[in-house]
């Protein structure tokens, strides 16, 4: 099987599939970009969560009602720790959505070859931040959209999927991505949304594979420590759920694909680009005789 043509209409059926084709034969640049550019805020996340645990634990199998006054006490204890892995969820987030944009826009401009480390690092340190003060104002947009009646917050979620997407591989504004995003997906919003989806069901689906296991043993793990009236919480378990965790968020890679060809989609349905470009090109390369067609 040739390598999949990016830039082209789909339907919602071929959105999913692709997706999952692009991933398959991208499976091992993808996984080694992964950890190369994400490894280090996915080892930082677990760790701050690791911590959050020891003192989480610290605190339920070792409350001291003259140490806490109130559950307040007890939270403002956890507070500094409860931050910090917040803050590095995030940034771990922002590294995986990073990582797989700048492959997808690589990959796109070195015509469907898998771009080579240097590219993707020079893309990444340029997009990291842009992409991290952007995804910020995202989730404040969305989570004040939902505050309202929540409506407006579903509505809002397909239409902010498509900024980041479209700022690393138009480079372009958070502005101009902005405007772009809401004009590419009007008379689209539900295709673009029943994508979305779909998708977010396959890997809740495939992330209970990787958590259930720890939720089983977390579950055993209290009911025989109550039992037997030990503290209810063991620290190599809590470990265990939260290294589990980490380890789903490989997932990501799919939602951010599906987003990109969702884009890609709805842009060269509405503007073509891919075909303008080829037909700029015609007969300034040599190899456009062996050119593969493409059917719009």
């Amino acid at each position: 099987m040739s390598n999949i043509e990016l830039a082209k209409p789909r339907d919602f059926g071929e959105i999913i599939n692709d997706t999952f084709i692009f991933i398959r034969q991208n499976f091992k640049p993808l996984l080694k970009y992964f950890f190369i550019f994400s490894g280090f805020f996915i080892l930082a996340s677990a760790t701050t969560s690791v911590l959050m645990q020891i003192k989480t634990i610290n605190v339920v199998n070792n409350y001291n009602p003259s140490r806490f006054d109130n559950g307040l006490s007890a939270f403002s204890y956890l507070t500094v720790n409860v931050l910090l892995a917040v803050i590095f969820i995030l940034v771990e987030y922002v590294s995986i959505t990073v990582t797989v944009l700048c492959y997808v826009a690589l990959y796109k401009q070195k015509q469907n070859n898998v771009p080579t480390v240097d590219e993707m690092w020079g893309y990444f340190k340029f997009y990291f931040l842009k992409v991290l003060g952007s995804t910020v104002l995202i989730y404040i947009i969305v989570v004040v959209g939902c505050i309202f009646c929540l409506i407006p917050g579903i509505y809002l979620y397909p239409i902010m999927a498509l900024v980041l997407p479209i700022m690393v591989i138009e480079n372009t504004s958070l502005g101009y991505a902005f405007n772009q995003s809401f004009r590419l997906i009007k008379d689209n919003w539900w295709p673009t949304f029943g994508v979305l989806i779909v998708i977010a069901i396959v890997i809740y689906v495939a992330s209970l594979v990787v958590v259930i296991p720890s939720t089983i043993l977390n579950a055993g793990n209290l009911f025989i420590r109550i039992t037997k009236g030990a503290a209810p919480v063991t620290l190599p378990v809590a470990i265990l759920s939260t290294l589990l965790q980490e380890v789903s968020h490989v997932f990501h890679i799919i939602t951010i694909v599906a987003i990109c060809l969702c884009y890609f989609n709805l842009s060269e349905s509405k503007e073509g680009t891919s075909l303008i470009e080829r037909i700029n090109k015609f007969g300034t390369n040599a190899n456009d005789a062996n050119a593969t067609p493409e059917e719009y």
